[in-house]
């Protein structure tokens, strides 16, 4: 009897395990900077060796064995005696977090991309390194990405990089999730939940911003990166099953699950972008939307009040919707009146402007933007120039319209999106 060949190396699933095979080799040998090389060196020998030799039972357990023969092999070849001793202590596993020896059956007890994650999030790490580092590792994000992603150039990005690794390499402490944390009684409570709590404040924000990549990709020829948009929701799942009363870890679950809901309908037979008014409702996966909407609305009725939950609440509004013409628009600027004010940020202001315009009218939100032009984040940013080119055409200005989305097609770098913005142009000079 024949078996199938088994089957080639796939982009989208060497991508996925790469997270997982790091965690695996930091919670075992630590060195973040080496132990990256070697898991780089071992997808590339999977796109060489799985082609021609097709893909085994076991792809993760294939990856972490060689990745970790790199890393050792890597360590070993030092040649002073400092150095020698460093790399036996490297290849001891540290008490804390003992690893079971890679291997093609191996198992694992625990996922090692949410260790990962939560590594990344350590307390000694900048805030801006923190989520950084945490792109770059977990999300597999280039630099370029993360930096628009974060609206920051990409060279001040880098250097947050390469300091976060190097605070991560000569720290003494060992890594895992707040679920680690020694037990409040032994002591410095109040410190402890003050470092919990930043430290998920954290890992939400860097779930929620891979999550924003995938849904819709800052860059490329696809309008969206579906492997990260899972790889987002899978382990925001895992962050709620370890928290599950955590109201903003429950919220910002059922707003991916909210928004992804849509992604079958966002896009047409040629990949081109369909906004939100225009999409068929039938197409929109109604299991996703009824999960979402039951972990909001729990959470809204029995945990502190917080901005995934209400960026949730206005998703699922939308979502709940019949059709564009049905929508609440007064309850979604209910909501965004209360999420500016927790939360000022521009990409919320931005938000609120087109509920205001819905509302209340363009030319009362074309007010807001221009408090928006100053902000340097979004000064200079397609996605400010889009919203206004959208309330100069509600507002009848078709000429000024026309230049903003000329505008905003030359500051994407997102085929899909440059394609829309040029379309909608083209639409109003006919």
């Amino acid at each position: 009897m024949t078996h199938p060949a088994p089957e080639p190396a796939s982009e989208d699933l060497l991508r996925r395990l790469a997270p997982q095979v790091l965690g695996a080799l930091l919670r075992r040998y630590g060195h973040f900077d080496a132990a990256e090389d070697a898991v780089q060196e071992a997808l590339l020998a999977a796109a060489r060796q799985w082609p021609a030799e097709g893909r085994p039972r076991n792809p993760r357990g294939w990856l972490i064995r060689v990745a970790s023969r790199r890393l050792t092999d890597q360590l070993r070849s030092e040649d002073a005696r400092r150095r020698r001793e460093e790399t036996a202590a490297a290849l001891t596993p540290r008490d804390e977090f003992v690893a079971p020896p890679p291997g093609e059956g191996r198992a694992p007890a625990e996922d090692d991309t949410l260790t990962l994650l939560f590594l990344c999030c350590r307390a000694e790490l900048p805030a801006a390194g923190r989520i950084a580092l945490t792109l770059r590792a977990v999300g597999g994000l280039t630099t370029a990405e993360i930096a628009r992603a974060l609206l920051v150039p990409e060279a001040t990005m880098a250097q947050r990089i390469s300091r976060a690794k190097r605070r991560i390499k000569t720290s003494p402490s060992p890594f895992g999730t707040p679920a680690d944390t020694p037990d409040p009684e032994q002591g410095q409570e109040q410190v402890q939940d003050r470092e919990r709590a930043a430290r998920l404040a954290d890992v939400l924000h860097v779930l929620y911003l891979i999550f924003n990549e995938g849904y819709t990709a800052t860059s490329g020829r696809e309008l969206q990166r579906a492997d990260l948009a899972t790889e987002a929701i899978r382990l925001t799942r895992a962050v709620h099953a370890l928290l599950p009363d955590d109201g903003e870890v429950a919220g910002l679950l059922a707003l991916m699950l909210l928004t992804d809901a849509r992604r079958a309908a966002r896009t047409g037979p040629d990949g081109s972008l369909v906004p939100l008014a225009e999409q068929d409702r039938t197409r929109w996966d109604r299991d996703a939307i009824a999960e979402g909407v039951t972990l909001v609305s729990d959470a809204l009725t029995r945990t502190p009040l917080g901005p995934y939950q209400l960026r949730a609440a206005i998703a699922a509004v939308h979502d709940e919707a019949a059709g564009d013409e049905d929508t609440d628009w007064a309850e979604i600027l209910a909501l965004y009146e209360v999420l500016v004010r927790l939360v000022p940020g521009p990409v919320e202001r931005l938000g609120h402007a087109v509920a205001v315009a819905m509302v209340h009218g363009p030319r009362r939100a074309l007010d807001l933007l221009a408090a928006l032009d100053d902000d340097d984040h979004l000064a200079g940013h397609h996605r400010l120039e889009a919203v206004r080119a959208h309330l100069l055409e509600m507002a009848g200005d078709r000429a000024a319209a026309r230049a903003a989305y000329a505008k905003a097609a030359g500051l994407t770098l997102s085929t899909p999106e440059r394609r829309y913005l040029r379309s909608r142009a083209a639409r109003i000079a006919e």
